[in-house]
């Protein structure tokens, strides 16, 4: 089907008390769900590596030239899924899984501070939450610099904020695997609505504007 929509999932290998990631977790259950027919699914496992994210987002964007990438990334504190509606670009003194962090502290020299997503996490939360999932969804603006942050910052810069990143608890605190994978399903099918109604919208514009210049 050539009209399928490319969407990449990510998530994030073992690190420090993370013995198990429950991101990759999440995301390997995603992909035993779908996102439907209309979807075609590309799901990866992301080092803990700044030199590694540096370069495997530009091959994943330019290989796959993707409608939607979302990263998902666990958090110690997160008792929710978490949207993060933008990626930083500085602050990142954490050295990583290879015992290195950038010496610029920051993702790319010279960019803007913050990159926000086109997406509107708050109505992808509120559209999750209203639909009865039993899978709690919240909002949030810091990422927590650190890899997740890093490799956001660096996906919305690369795909110009066609990107969005969710933090999920670890296991079982409170979530199982299987309702994180459901949670997951439901936030990118929400985000793709978004988007393809931004995509009509925009159409519809053009088209009319187009339509006064041919007067």
């Amino acid at each position: 089907m050539a009209n399928k929509k490319k969407v990449i999932v990510t998530g994030f290998e073992p690190f420090g008390e993370h013995t198990v990631n429950s991101s990759w977790v999440a995301v390997q259950e995603l992909e035993r769900l779908g996102l439907g027919e209309a979807v075609d699914l590309h799901v990866c496992e992301v080092p803990v590596e700044y030199q590694a994210v540096q370069s495997l987002l530009p091959s994943l964007w330019r290989e796959h030239q993707p409608q939607l990438v979302v990263h998902v990334g666990v958090s110690g504190l997160a008792t929710t899924v978490t949207l993060e509606q933008c990626g930083h670009n500085k602050g990142y003194k954490r050295l990583d899984n290879c015992s290195f962090c950038p010496s610029s502290q920051c993702c790319i020299e010279n960019g803007p501070d913050y990159i926000q997503s086109v997406l509107d996490m708050d109505t992808v939360c509120k559209r999750v939450n209203d639909s009865g999932l039993g899978v709690t969804l919240s909002v949030s603006k810091d990422a927590g610099r650190y890899l997740c942050d890093y490799t956001y910052y660096s996906s919305l810069h690369l795909g110009q904020g066609r990107s969005a990143f969710i933090h999920v608890p670890p296991l079982g605190k409170p979530y199982s695997s299987q309702d994180l994978g459901r949670a997951l399903q439901a936030a990118v099918q929400e985000m793709l609505r978004l988007l393809e109604l931004d995509h009509e919208h925009g159409e519809r514009c053009n088209h009319k504007h187009q339509h006064q210049h041919d007067h």
